[in-house]
């Protein structure tokens, strides 16, 4: 590790500034910054000093406690648009080590869930930049579409392929454990819908509905009778839930999500607004995307901007996040949207 880090976190946690820190040692507040910042590294001939100035060993200056490494890892699932080999394999050890020591650790499980999904992400943007190269090259290349639309999640048009047979299985077998799993129910519900297999959604709606009463039975149902094409009925299941619960964002977002399957564009945009609108900060921010994507098909892209500032705005705003992968994503996403205004 980095010796800085461990500075930086006994400093803060000591409640001491860097000059306090660089007078007790005799050097510059600069170098304690450097050293911070990973810069440089103290002097050897310093760590001594350093540890007693924090009352801990040396051989203590260099262990990160548990709790600063699992904060040290969730923020690279939101800051980081990629984590290199080195600190990635670092972060996989250390994990395996904790579930060595506590094999039902849930946070070191969903840490590395979260891990392994952040690389298969980046792997799968790496992946698509390969693929459009091949199809810029021979627009015919077959093998190079395919790899494109599995790195983008696309239909590949198998059917066996593109459907969830495997995650619905599984919530079977989840749901007949634990039967009145809010969260089983849903995922089990949106597969089934997504695969058109609608009667066989029914009944877990029905189980949802008696578990928790909220908008989202109308949502289901008015989606089942959306999949058999009684367009009309599901948009009235669609409104009751907006009527039902009109204090609930999630009703407006479920909606315009709905509208827009229909072409309802400016149903959509008004219901993504009043989502973002009505929600408690720390708001999220699914609507504003969902707008920037919707204006971006309508060719407004001047709209599309203002959502993705609007993105910015909100993670500075509620979330107090100034920089890393979820500042910097809505940054690229400008620049490529005014290289359309520039047209």
């Amino acid at each position: 590790m980095n010796i800085g880090k461990q500075v930086k976190t006994l400093r803060i946690a000591k409640g001491v500034t860097q000059e306090e820190l660089a007078e007790y040692l005799g050097v510059s507040f600069q170098a304690v910054s450097k050293w911070e910042n990973e810069a440089s590294t103290p002097d050897i001939a310093l760590l001594p000093n350093i540890a007693v100035f924090f009352g801990i060993t040396i051989d203590e200056l260099f262990h990160i406690p548990n709790e600063t490494e699992f904060e040290r890892i969730e923020n690279m699932f939101w800051h980081e648009r990629r984590i290199n080999s080195e600190t990635f394999n670092h972060c996989i050890r250390f994990l395996e080590n904790v579930l060595q020591d506590e094999p039902k650790n849930i946070r070191a499980y969903r840490c590395l869930a979260y891990l392994y999904n952040h690389r298969a992400k980046s792997d799968h943007e790496t992946a698509s930049e390969y693929a459009k190269k091949v199809l810029e090259i021979n627009p015919k290349e077959k093998l190079g579409l395919v790899a494109f639309l599995e790195a983008n999640n696309g239909v590949c048009g198998d059917e066996w392929y593109d459907n969830h047979f495997k995650v619905i299985a599984y919530f079977k077998e989840f749901l007949k454990i634990n039967p009145d799993n809010i969260l089983g129910l849903d995922g089990i519900i949106k597969n089934l819908l997504d695969d058109e297999r609608y009667d066989e959604a029914i009944p877990y709606i029905k189980r949802l509905h008696t578990t928790v009463k909220n908008y989202k039975y109308e949502i289901y149902m008015g989606d089942v009778l959306f999949g058999k094409g009684r367009h009309e009925e599901a948009v009235n299941y669609w409104n009751e839930a907006v009527t039902h619960y009109p204090e609930t964002w999630q009703a407006y977002y479920c909606r315009a999500d709905r509208y827009k399957k229909l072409g309802r564009y400016k149903e959509a945009l008004d219901d993504y607004e009043k989502c973002f609108v009505i929600q408690k900060s720390p708001r999220t921010t699914d609507g504003l995307h969902s707008m920037a994507q919707l204006h971006e098909i309508l060719e407004d892209y001047a709209a599309a901007i203002g959502d993705r500032e609007r993105i910015i705005k909100c993670l500075q705003d509620e979330y107090n996040t100034v920089s890393g992968e979820g500042i910097n994503s809505q940054k690229r996403e400008i620049v490529r949207l005014k290289g359309f205004l520039s047209e």
